[in-house]
Parts: structure tokens; sequence; C-alpha cells
């Protein structure tokens, strides 16, 4: 307790505010309010969650794209055992039908009966017959069996690792629904202190886009991302309703034939890189170090990119998203 302080000074004290605050309120005075975050505010908080949360985007693009090829390849393995499988039957079936044809015959006596009549040419054939047909048999019976044990082993392989990466893939799935309800809520907060204006974070368009044409296949893909400025951010999309940073890539470029792989990280390793005093429309643009980010560039220091929930395909300049990590140009 502090000196001087005694109960009863404490009571006074609560009544005397008490009644300060009651005539406060009687005479109109307003009790002071905290002011509304800013929409600078929210977005730099947008930014912040995003950088953490766009990682573990592109990794479930990463597993969920590399899931698909394994059943793909599961699905083909599959047609390739079951004929090989058919042969080994078969190929079975005639070793057993040679057996059964000797037993039918009686056995050793009645093969002996076989060989020993005849002429000694007879004989001859008959030997190299019957000794070509069991070398023949043997042959093609572990021959298919080896095909066939290498393809079951591929496949036991394959199902292992495709097995830990569906488990992957549905954990991730399963955060979905965490990581974007947190950025729904910073949405909702950033709608709110923008008003009735539906939140939109500054123009989409900010030049010509792209800001010079050309009929290169770089500048067909910086105009096609460019055509689909306004379009949504959806996680994981590549189209046509939406797009997540590198599904509106890997469609931008797709106008030329090109088939980028829908996770950065791929897009990176599957393109040559460029000097930023070198790149072009159509050249990717990524950034932050662990390369969670990307677009394509337009020209005239702008890229074309989408950047989280929430928000739409926009351009924006090539500095302003975050630390460029660097340039890369698919052929």
């Amino acid at each position: 307790m502090l000196p001087n302080t005694s109960p009863r000074r404490s009571s006074l004290r609560v009544l005397v505010c008490a009644i300060a605050s009651a005539l406060a309120v009687a005479a109109g005075v307003a009790t002071p309010a905290y002011a509304a975050p800013s929409p600078t505010a929210i977005e730099a908080q947008i930014d912040k969650a995003w950088n953490q949360l766009e990682p573990v985007i592109e990794q479930y693009n990463h597993i969920h794209s590399q899931l698909q090829v394994n059943r793909n390849q599961q699905k083909k393995l599959v047609k390739q055992l079951k004929p090989l499988q058919s042969k080994v039957d078969a190929a079975l079936s005639n070793v057993g039908d040679l057996a059964a044809r000797a037993y039918m015959q009686g056995g050793q006596s009645g093969l002996t009966s076989m060989l020993v009549s005849g002429s000694p040419s007879d004989l001859t054939d008959k030997l190299t017959y019957l000794d070509l047909m069991a070398r023949s048999e043997r042959a093609q019976v572990n021959d298919v069996i080896t095909l066939r044990d290498k393809y079951a082993t591929s496949k036991k392989t394959l199902d292992t690792v495709t097995a830990g990466l569906a488990a992957r893939d549905a954990d991730l799935a399963g955060k979905k629904k965490d990581i974007e309800k947190k950025i729904n809520d910073l949405q909702k907060l950033r709608i709110k202190a923008y008003g009735s204006a539906g939140g939109a974070r500054g123009a989409l368009r900010t030049g010509a886009c792209p800001a010079e044409y050309s009929n290169d296949p770089g500048g067909k893909a910086a105009a096609k991302a460019c055509s689909l400025i306004g379009k949504p951010y959806i996680w994981a999309a590549a189209g046509p309703r939406g797009y997540d940073c590198s599904g509106l890539t890997l469609t931008a470029w797709a106008v030329n034939g090109v088939s980028l792989r829908h996770y950065t990280k791929w897009q990176w390793s599957d393109t040559t890189p460029v000097s930023r005093a070198d790149i072009k429309p159509g050249d990717l643009v990524f950034w932050f170090s662990d390369l969670h980010h990307m677009g394509i560039y337009v020209g005239n220091d702008t890229v074309v990119h989408a950047p989280h929930t929430g928000d739409y395909v926009r351009m924006a300049g090539l500095d302003d998203i975050g630390p460029i990590a660097g340039f890369r140009r698919p052929s």
C-alpha cells in the first residue's frame, strides 16, 4: 500500500472519479476514442502476414503438383504390369502343359518309348526339339518374370513415396482454411477502413500494359498477363476464374506453348537467369530469398502479379513488392 493511502481515501477517490465521469457525460463531453487503423497500416499487416503464409502455399503447389505426377506414373505402371502378369501366367501355363503331356505319356517310360522309336536321325531331332522347347519356355518365363518384378518394385517404391506426398498434401490442404481465415480477417478490416469503396488497394492498372508492344514470345506473355488484371487471387489456381502468383506466370507463358510448372522454385530452376540491366517484358521476377513470390515484367519498371487472398491481379512497381531475388527468362 502506498504511503498516506487508506481504504477510506481510495473509496473517496473512486467516488470522485465516478462523479466527474457522470458530469462529463451530462455536459456532452466525449470520451476519448482510439483511431481505427488506417488502410495503409492494415495493408502493412496483410503484407507481413502474407509473406509468412505464401511460402506454405507455394509448398502446397509443389507437393500437390508432384503428387499428380506420381499418381499418373502409378497408373502407367499398373497398365504395364497387367499384360506382363498375363504373359507370366501364359508362359507358366505352357510349362505346365509340357509337364502334363509328359505325364500322360507315361512319365519316364513313355518318354523313353517315344525317343527310342524310329531311326537315329529321328531320335536326334526329337532330343533337339525337346531341348529347344525347354530352353525357350524357361527363357520366356524368366525374362517376363524379371521385367514384371522390375515394374512391381518400381511401383512399390512409387506407392510409398506417393503415400507420403498424399499425407503431406492433405496436411497442407487442411491448413488452407486457417491461412485464408487469417488473411480474410485482415481483408475485412481493410475493406472497413476503405469504406464502401470496396477495399481496392489503389488502381489495378498504373499505366500502359505492356509498356511497349512487341510480338516476340516475351511480349505475348506480358500481354497475356496484362489481360488477366482484375482477376481475383485464388490459392493454387491457374485460371480461368483466378490465379496465384506462379499460376499467373505459367498461364502467361502458355500462350507461347511454354509449359512452366506450378511452383515458384520450379519456375526458377526451369528458366535462364538474366540481369536487371537486360530484363525485358515477359521475364519472370522473383522476390524474397526463399523465392515465395513471383510476377512477370511488363516494362517501365513495372510488373503484373497476383498478390494474395482478397486482392486481384494487378500492376505494381518492380521495387515495391519486396527484396528482389532475381530475374529469369523462359525459353
